[in-house]
């Protein structure tokens, strides 16, 4: 029986493995164990499985299965979702820093509050690393461009600046063209795309179609994509709100060259074995 945690942060929802626990050493024994426990009707059910190894009395080393068993170099939520399940036991309080390191690199995870009533849920700010833009045109299947930004957060994003109140892209739902974009030849190892629609200087609504998973509620590394492709190139101003479907985080980002921090909630939901 392998022992997990699941948790969710806006929604998007992550199981957490302790690594010594699963007597796994093989990556595709890994992303096997990923796919039969995020199966939605016939596992658990998930976004993804974080695999985790202390490495230090506040610090740990994370490594993100998405739940088609693919391996990504990082995911925001589901980083901030460790470091709830790392507080609770720990004992954290506010002002707390816990070391997370992804395949991504270094994450240090500030606890900005702690709710123990009911659910155990924390609120957490994270050094995003620095993030790289570059401007991109993708020509989809059907012969239309779809121009938008490159933006790495350690992971890979294809964010599109949209004006419709549904997102539609060419006179196309967001999830098909999410779709297209995600597996387009332009992107040999696949890409997570944003859509953003500006509601003000100060707030925008996104919608994500994530590498590995699909449409999802909310991402981490696809907010802090979405808010430097706003705060780039829309006039939009720092602090940042950005809403998705599951919920409001906020970017702190001061432009090219400076660390990108995330600030949003992380709630651990459930407990339980998986043979």
């Amino acid at each position: 029986m392998i022992p997990f945690t699941k948790a969710h942060a806006c929604g998007n929802d992550f199981l957490i493995v302790a690594q010594e626990k699963t007597k796994l050493t093989e990556i595709d024994s890994k992303a096997e164990l990923a796919r039969r426990l995020c199966a939605r009707n016939t596992g658990i059910g998930a976004d993804g499985v974080e695999f985790f190894a202390w490495t230090g009395p506040r610090a740990g080393r994370i490594r993100l299965h998405n739940a088609d068993g693919s391996v990504a170099e990082i995911s925001g939520n589901g980083t901030r979702c460790v470091a709830a399940w790392m507080a609770e036991t720990l004992g954290s309080r506010p002002g707390d820093t816990l070391e997370i390191t992804t395949d991504a690199g270094l994450r240090i995870c500030r606890i900005d509050a702690v709710r123990t009533e009911g659910e155990f849920s924390v609120d957490v700010s994270t050094d995003m690393g620095v993030p790289s833009v570059a401007p991109h045109t993708v020509r989809l299947a059907s012969g239309e461009d779809v121009t938008g930004i490159e933006v790495s957060m350690g992971n890979p994003h294809f964010v599109i600046v949209v004006d419709h109140p549904e997102f539609t892209v060419a006179g196309k739902p967001w999830q098909t063209i999410g779709a297209e974009i995600c597996f387009h030849q332009d992107f040999p190892h696949q890409t997570n795309v944003e859509f953003v629609r500006v509601v003000d200087e100060r707030a925008v609504e996104i919608r994500i179609f994530e590498r590995g998973v699909g449409p999802t509620t909310s991402s981490g590394t696809g907010t802090s994509a979405a808010a430097t492709a706003a705060l780039s190139l829309k006039g939009c101003l720092s602090p940042l709100t950005v809403v998705s479907p599951g919920g409001p985080q906020t970017v702190q980002w001061q432009g090219p060259g400076t660390e990108l921090l995330l600030t949003g909630p992380a709630t651990l939901i459930a407990r339980g074995e998986a043979w």
